[in-house]
């Protein structure tokens, strides 16, 4: 948000707010349901940056959130139990699959780009519910265990919380930097007109490539401290089906925002599970919502509150 301050004392500012906003919602939520909101925002933040930023919709990112889910769960399984190495080899399959992936996707634009994203995650699914259920466990998923790392035992909510807090702060950090760089101004400027872009002289195709591998590696970052999190995998993690909630959780929140992403997510989380406690079609009420942000709030909740206050979040 960075009201008062500027360069790094803004930064600073913003991040402690974003810890106070969860280290309060822990009386409310409690520590397990926390840690799962702080872990969905986390994705929401690698969603956001490629629908957000440099306008790309994607109906298949579910595709890289479970990516980072399977890989850490079979690289514990079949190489070390170490946490932290599995983290890492999550990331990486979040890495490699936006390497290999990516030069299709990005020659793409609008419906078919969002289609082709949706293809992919079919095919993954299929892959974990039926070509490589022998390795993934097909339907019923695997469970998982982690190793302690001294006193570190992320077994324990405490420390899984604090954990996970600290990666979304981290996560923020970086793509705070990462959009307010010149790189960040190019991939909007590529969203507003990218013909103009490539009028000037850049090879948009390079940026958009490198821009939809960090989305997939934070969206696949995610995946990986869910497991961490929970400690088995099924196949829900990567059930395209499901792709419509981070989706909702941007427009909610604001896309082209990091505060936007944040809020989205945490507002999409409290409706699905409190909502739906108490109400069996609560979708309706996820859509009346949405409705609402689009013929009221255009910018999302947080781009509605920042544009009254004047709040700036760029750097």
């Amino acid at each position: 948000m960075g009201i008062f301050k500027t360069g790094a004392g803004r930064n600073l500012l913003d991040l402690a707010i974003i810890a106070a906003g969860f280290l309060a919602l822990l009386p409310v939520l409690g520590i397990n349901r926390t840690t799962d909101f702080i872990i969905f925002c986390v994705f929401v933040l690698g969603f956001n940056l490629l629908h957000g930023f440099m306008g790309r919709l994607s109906f298949g990112h579910m595709l890289y959130l479970g990516t980072g889910a399977y890989a850490v769960t079979l690289f514990s399984e079949h190489v070390s139990r170490n946490p932290l190495l599995a983290i890492l080899a999550g990331i990486a399959a979040g890495v490699l699959i936006g390497v290999i992936i990516g030069p299709i996707i990005v020659r793409t634009t609008g419906a078919c780009f969002a289609l082709i994203n949706l293809a992919f995650n079919q095919v993954g699914y299929f892959f974990v519910l039926v070509a490589f259920s022998k390795y993934t466990g097909g339907e019923d998923g695997m469970s998982v265990y982690f190793s302690k790392m001294g006193v570190i035992d992320f077994g324990q909510k405490p420390i899984m919380f604090g954990f996970a807090l600290l990666c979304l702060i981290f996560t923020y950090y970086l793509l705070k930097k990462f959009t307010t760089s010149p790189y960040g101004i190019l991939i909007k400027s590529i969203k507003e007109n990218e013909t103009r872009v490539k009028f000037l002289g850049y090879n948009t195709f390079i940026y958009k490539w490198i821009t939809f591998i960090i989305s997939t590696s934070v969206a696949a970052f995610a995946g990986a401290l869910s497991i961490l999190n929970y400690g088995y995998v099924t196949p829900s993690f990567i059930d395209p089906s499901r792709a419509v909630e981070v989706i909702f959780a941007a427009l909610i929140g604001g896309s082209g925002s990091l505060y936007g992403a944040i809020i989205g997510g945490v507002i999409y989380m409290a409706i699905s599970n409190y909502l739906a406690s108490y109400i069996s079609r609560w979708e309706m009420f996820l859509g009346i919502a949405l409705l609402i942000c689009v013929f009221r709030f255009r910018s999302g909740i947080w781009g509605y509150v920042a544009g009254k206050l004047k709040i700036r979040e760029a750097a």
